[in-house]
């Protein structure tokens, strides 16, 4: 690599490095000031706080990788256009591609970067941050509730709840189903179930069991019953955020196991597991539209810049939050929602790009 490239290059890694480590520190004094009180409140340990913040800090880098990036290559891009020295550059009669080449350099270490925090490092950080806001920031406010569970435990069995307390660990309206083949072999009614930790079984409160049998339906019935199931308590309970914990191979087993069960949440499911590849994508497609609109000396300066790239950023942010949502709450294929923002914007690159050759 030449000269020019070093020092475009190390512009590209710094600026967005002192991007995160200016704004990270903002969003952790912002979200301590909303929630000291609460941390205060529930006596949260030093030592859990600081880790929460060290989560927070991977956790909202990630969310907020695309935006941070965005801004920083226009920063620095800008400031070459304004001293002119993108034009000594091109004058030399290097090509608008060859002057590309070290951001594509930059934009492949990010996206790697990315890559390994959205596999490896944002599911561990996500998980501490939401465990921690249910513990401390959350408690005694918000009880975590199901509705609706219907739920495949296995090949045979299935489960269904209209809604649980986590807390309380009670639910109401439970009904559990044992098939053979196609063929229903027994059902399980009840009012409400209660799990007892103490023993770790089920209660039952009107307990009905209907086995059905070539002589007729035996009905089976308790003012209460305890028993034990082939399911766990968590099945009752599904966590909204679990894919976000997970890491890439374990969250494919896990959404292969919810496809199993029957799981009505497995658009979510699969909109985090897209995410992680098309994050690492859009760090190009990003790059070059940051480079296109910024490369060129303006008379307003990086104040017109600024204010163009970050209108794109929040359109790209709004179209990636809107179509994640479609997926999460509707038939919306998670694949095309995930994609779709990136391939609307690798158009938009590409016209960008062709313009500022011209």
């Amino acid at each position: 690599m030449k000269i020019l490239d070093w020092y475009i290059l190390k512009r590209y890694l710094l600026t967005f490095t002192v991007m995160l480590l200016l704004f990270v520190p903002i969003g952790i004094i912002v979200d301590l000031a909303e929630k000291i009180g609460k941390i205060l409140e529930n006596e949260a340990p030093f030592s859990a706080v600081a880790l929460y913040y060290f989560d927070f800090t991977l956790y909202f880098a990630h969310l907020l990788f695309p935006l941070f990036l965005f801004l920083s290559v226009i920063w620095f891009t800008s400031k070459l256009a304004n001293n002119t020295e993108i034009v000594a550059f091109l004058s030399s009669g290097v090509s608008y591609t060859r002057f590309l080449r070290p951001y594509m350099i930059g934009a492949t270490i990010v996206s790697l970067f990315a890559l390994v925090l959205g596999m490896y490092l944002a599911p561990e950080a996500s998980k501490g941050f939401n465990e921690f806001k249910y513990e401390y920031l959350k408690k005694g406010k918000q009880v975590r509730q199901t509705q609706n569970v219907y739920r495949q435990i296995n090949e045979t069995d299935y489960i269904y709840v209209s809604n649980f307390n986590a807390e309380k660990k009670t639910g109401n309206n439970f009904t559990f189903e044992h098939f053979e083949g196609n063929q229903l072999k027994y059902k399980i009614f009840a009012n409400t179930i209660k799990f007892e930790e103490k023993d770790t079984t089920y209660r039952l409160v009107s307990y009905v069991k209907r086995t059905i049998s070539e002589n007729g339906d035996i009905i089976e019935r308790a003012r209460r019953k305890d028993t034990v199931f082939s399911f766990d308590l968590e099945d009752l309970t599904p966590v909204t955020y679990i894919a976000e914990t997970l890491n890439y191979k374990e969250l494919n087993e896990f959404i292969e196991k919810e496809k199993i069960r029957g799981s009505s949440d497995i658009g979510r499911y699969e909109v985090v597991k897209y995410k992680k590849w098309s994050l690492p994508v859009s760090v190009f497609i990003l790059t070059i539209i940051a480079v296109a609109v910024s490369a060129k000396k303006r008379r307003g300066g990086m104040g017109v810049n600024l204010a163009f790239g970050i209108t794109i950023a929040m359109v790209y942010v709004f179209f990636d939050k809107v179509f994640g949502v479609m997926a999460e709450q509707s038939d919306f294929p998670p694949l095309v929602a995930v994609w779709f923002p990136n391939f609307i914007f690798g158009i938009l690159a590409i016209y960008l790009l062709n313009n500022a050759r011209r």
